[in-house]
């Protein structure tokens, strides 16, 4: 990350919209945006499958593995605009193939942590999961606020966008899906 270039940027963008970026007030304000920058950021360039490497291959489990409600934020590539909210991820492991559960919480951040959009962002999750343990399958769900639809546009806050990607097992079985969708706590009154 060329945090020097941001920070040239944000010079620009502050002298841009009309305000002087040398007042006492803005001084530090490009070289904080551009370490905000390269923390919230951090994903860009990684490799989320890379996190998942404990796999435990001696446990017998064939049942609906699901983390709910892991954190998330990331920034909207058409805005720039931060949206957050929260993944539910849920696996069914097969030839007793399963990782560390922090290892699915980090390949939430990873992915989450560049430009991106929503959609993609569910996806990635499930490919990341079906690519690396090879499952019996995998849901995601993600419900976020998007920041560029709150404060801007049409100006609607607390709208949740919920997205999911379903592969394997929960695509082929209605019960199971319907199960993994009661776990997480759907359909919701």
């Amino acid at each position: 990350m060329d945090k020097e270039k941001i920070r040239k940027a944000v010079r620009d963008i502050l002298e841009a919209i009309g305000d002087d970026p040398d007042r006492e007030g803005l001084r530090e304000t490009p070289r904080r945006v551009a370490d905000m920058y390269e923390e919230i950021l951090f994903g860009m360039n990684r490799n989320a499958e890379e996190e998942i490497k404990v796999v435990f291959e001696e446990e017998e489990h064939d049942e609906i593995i699901l983390l709910k409600n892991i954190p998330l934020y990331s920034v909207c590539e058409h805005h720039l605009v931060p949206f957050l909210g929260k993944a539910h991820v849920a696996y069914i492991p097969s030839e007793n193939r399963i990782t560390g559960l922090s290892k699915i919480a980090r390949v939430v951040d990873i992915l989450s942590r560049k430009l991106q959009v929503q959609e993609r962002l569910t996806t990635q999750i499930a490919s990341a999961i079906m690519n690396k343990l090879n499952p019996k399958g995998v849901l995601v769900v993600i419900e976020a606020e998007h920041l560029c639809m709150s404060m801007r546009g049409v100006k609607k806050p607390g709208t949740v966008t919920t997205t999911s990607a379903v592969k394997g097992i929960f695509r082929t079985s209605q019960k199971t899906r319907s199960e993994a969708l009661a776990l997480i706590g759907y359909p919701r009154g």
